[in-house]
């Protein structure tokens, strides 16, 4: 759970800040520069035309903005998974759309102001030549960013990508860490007393300061990623007692998943493409494999020697303060694997390679780590022996990839 992430509640609070400050900001200069005296003049009339012109046509932009959002959206439910918001959440679309308003009110507002002035200054259609040409450029890395969005390869390894820069840094932070110092005796139990929602992060820094400040130790039972019913245990109080607002004060709930601090989801949303690929009405054990690429991906780093070692963080005294614990491989596993292996019964491609990602993974793990691999990579040869026993016994030996 890395301190520098930003809270997903901060994110669509600047969201919000940044498409106000660019009305803002638009509002101001269309009100100041059509005052400017000096510099080149043009004739007001052709200026204010221009002006209202653009402005009402540029508010047909953010039409076009939520045009390829809702193709994007449905496209990636309706092909990928319904849990998969990468375009939707992107920055470029927030600030396209906050790009094209600031541009509307500037255009609107200096028009305005000019009134019934014969002449203006060229600074303001110079202004809004400029923007509309930023404008313009968004829009394009926006094209761009929804084409990338509706083609298998690049959600793939966009999903990959997320995934595993947070389990380099969570894991990474994790191993590093030495023998654990015993916990204080637990003080308070604390339970979700709300309806369904899901966790989405754990503010790590206004927990550490509540528990220092009590001199107590929390200790989370749930990770981002958790759905939370009401009476779920979210966490113990260790040493002195904790009011329970103080700690639930510190999650992070919405209502889906998210991928600031879900170690998880990468998993579950490569194992739904699969498993979409997988169901009789697309029937695509080409895509299967090609999800199956990019799980085995993931799989090889930091989670290959995970153990069930929770994580620790110390305030600035080097005292812990924040227990979080966190999936062991076994669960990476369940989550990316399991259902996949029940799905590919009929699939002999898909069965293979789910034989050869298991055999890779067993001979770089560990042997503590080998048990939870040699049983499903077991599953898998049953289910080739049972319903393909010619590919089983051609393959059973031969090369694998």
């Amino acid at each position: 759970m890395r301190r520098g992430t930003p809270l997903r509640r901060s994110r669509r609070l600047r969201a919000g800040t940044t498409q106000l400050l660019f009305v803002l900001v638009g509002l101001a200069l269309g009100l100041a520069l059509p005052r400017i005296a000096r510099g080149p003049r043009m004739p007001a009339r052709q200026v204010v035309d221009m002006l209202l012109a653009l402005g009402f046509g540029v508010l047909g932009i953010t039409a076009v903005i939520f045009s390829l959002l809702f193709l994007v959206v449905q496209w990636a439910h309706t092909s990928f998974s319904p849990r998969l918001t990468l375009f939707r959440e992107a920055p470029i679309v927030w600030r396209t759309f906050a790009f094209a308003l600031g541009l509307a009110v500037y255009c609107v507002t200096a028009a305005l102001a000019i009134g019934a002035h014969p002449e203006v200054s060229a600074a303001v259609p110079g202004l809004a030549g400029l923007v509309l040409l930023a404008l313009l450029a968004l829009l394009r890395r926006l094209q761009l960013r929804a084409f990338e969005s509706v083609q298998l390869a690049p959600v793939l390894q966009a999903v990959t990508e997320r995934g595993r820069a947070l389990l380099d840094d969570l894991y990474a932070r994790s191993a590093g860490q030495g023998t654990p110092a015993p916990l204080p005796p637990p003080s308070t139990t604390i339970t979700w007393p709300e309806p369904l929602a899901v966790l989405q992060q754990v503010d790590t820094q206004r927990l550490l300061t509540t528990a220092r400040a009590a001199n107590a130790v929390i200790v989370l039972h749930v990770v981002p990623g958790t759905t939370l019913l009401r009476g779920t245990h979210v966490a113990d109080v260790h040493g002195a007692r904790l009011p329970a607002a103080a700690v639930l004060d510190g999650l992070v709930t919405g209502a889906e998943r998210t991928f600031e601090q879900d170690p998880l989801l990468a998993f579950r949303l490569l194992a739904d493409i699969v498993l979409r690929a997988l169901s009789p009405a697309v029937n695509d054990p080409a895509t299967a494999v090609q999800g199956l690429d990019h799980l085995e991906d993931l799989l090889t780093g930091p989670v290959a020697t995970r153990s069930g070692r929770p994580l620790r963080i110390a305030d600035a005294d080097g005292e812990v303060r924040l227990v979080i614990e966190l999936p062991d491989r076994d669960a990476f596993l369940r989550t990316g694997l399991d259902d996949v292996i029940a799905a590919a019964s009929d699939a002999p491609m898909v069965l293979v390679r789910l034989r050869t990602l298991l055999k890779r993974l067993t001979a770089q793990s560990p042997p503590d780590g080998r048990e939870v691999l040699t049983r499903r990579l077991a599953w898998v040869e049953r289910e080739l022996a049972d319903g393909f026993p010619a590919l089983w016994r051609e393959t059973a030996d031969g090369p694998e990839g």
